[in-house]
């Protein structure tokens, strides 16, 4: 009788934990980012988010400094 109160105890906590893993949210619950649109300036080649860029006659620079000095 013992033996059969171990076991049906045993099997009851066995399906409760399986259940419980079961209703766990995936460990990378988190969205994955959306990639940035980005463009590489024309002076130093660091790219940098499109919306960023300074854009010049002959491309887009990552500041107002690289683009004095390319584009006089």
């Amino acid at each position: 009788m013992l033996i059969l109160l171990v076991v049906l105890v045993g099997v009851w906590f066995w399906r409760n934990r399986a259940s419980a893993i079961s209703q766990r949210p995936p460990a990378s619950s988190d969205p994955t980012p959306m990639p940035l649109d980005t463009v590489a300036c024309s002076r130093c080649h660091v790219h940098i988010p499109r919306a960023e860029a300074i854009q010049g006659q002959h491309g887009s620079y990552c500041g107002q400094e690289h683009l004095d000095q390319s584009e006089p």
